[in-house]
């Protein structure tokens, strides 16, 4: 596994190993000891790291990727040349089953360089001859999510920022946690060479403006005043971001990009067959699981 550290990654190693799996999984920095957990030190950049990663095992969950970065070469190397160099270890190892995390992003590679990046590395997954299956999260939300974390807090204060009208999907990370460590286990041929595209089961999504409200009951605040600004407003704050907080900005231009697209909606087509999988944690329930977490942790006013 690859990105075993981060968000999803933490999710998806708890579910393998209470599944019964062994885990070995990359990571930069060192990490305690964990029964069923074999760690490799490196990174997708370290090639003989990822032939020790995969070598004699199973399967692959490819995770790991950039999602903030200040330049397009920034995303190619953390997603498209990181999968290219992953894919070659697995063909390097004999080790024919990946199951690789995409995003909804790669859709649209020419609204962002993060979706670009995505699409590039779908294409390195695509053009190889391994047994694969791409899936693409919508926002992914949970106790422990860093990226979602800013809507709570606005909300908790009563009000909350948004980018123009559109819709998205969401998934909380268990669930989709649950499908990947699912995938990594198949060895017949339904799911191969498949992608797929998964939410919470909202039949076309959430709009941003119920989105925003359905966090404001999750932190106790069902009348959250809402407040929808234009693509022009969210660029510039992208740009005041970046000057504020250099290379830590949340908002940036290319970020901006993205949040005001207007369809971010899993595709009902690409949705895994039901036999297979399906979200089993409805989403209002789901982000107040993700304040409570929250509060705990002081994130939000108890």
């Amino acid at each position: 596994m690859t990105g075993a550290t981060g968000f999803v990654g933490k999710a998806t190693v708890e579910k393998a190993l209470a599944a019964g799996h062994t885990v070995r999984a990359l990571t930069r920095r060192p990490q305690p000891p964990r029964e069923g957990v074999t760690w490799i030190a490196g990174s997708l950049e370290d090639h003989a790291a990822l032939d020790a990663l995969v070598s004699g095992t199973d399967a692959v969950i490819h995770i790991a990727g950039v999602v903030n970065a200040p330049t397009r070469a920034g995303f190619e190397a953390g997603n498209a040349t990181g999968t290219a160099a992953l894919v070659a270890a697995q063909q390097r190892a004999g080790v024919s089953r990946l199951v690789h995390v995409s995003s909804l992003a790669a859709r649209e590679a020419d609204l962002s360089d993060y979706g670009w990046s995505k699409a590039e590395a779908e294409r390195h997954v695509q053009a190889s001859a391994l047994d694969w299956t791409m899936v693409r999260p919508p926002a992914i939300y949970g106790p422990g999510d860093a990226e979602l974390l800013e809507l709570f807090q606005m909300a908790s204060r009563g009000f909350v920022l948004l980018p123009p009208g559109g819709r998205l999907s969401a998934i909380h990370v268990e669930d989709l946690a649950d499908l990947l460590v699912l995938l990594g286990a198949r060895t017949d041929k339904e799911t191969q060479g498949r992608t797929y595209e998964v939410d919470d089961g909202t039949p076309g999504g959430w709009s941003h403006v119920d989105f925003a409200r359905a966090i404001g009951r999750a932190v106790g605040r069902p009348s959250v005043r809402t407040i929808s600004m234009p693509s022009a407003l969210v660029r510039l704050g992208a740009r005041i971001d970046r000057l504020l907080r250099g290379d830590k900005a949340r908002l940036t231009p290319d970020r901006a990009a993205y949040f005001c697209h207007q369809d971010w909606v899993a595709k009902t087509p690409l949705h895994p067959p039901a036999d297979i999988w399906q979200p089993t944690i409805a989403t209002d329930e789901g982000l107040m699981m993700t304040a409570r977490a929250y509060r705990e942790k002081g994130l939000l006013p108890r």
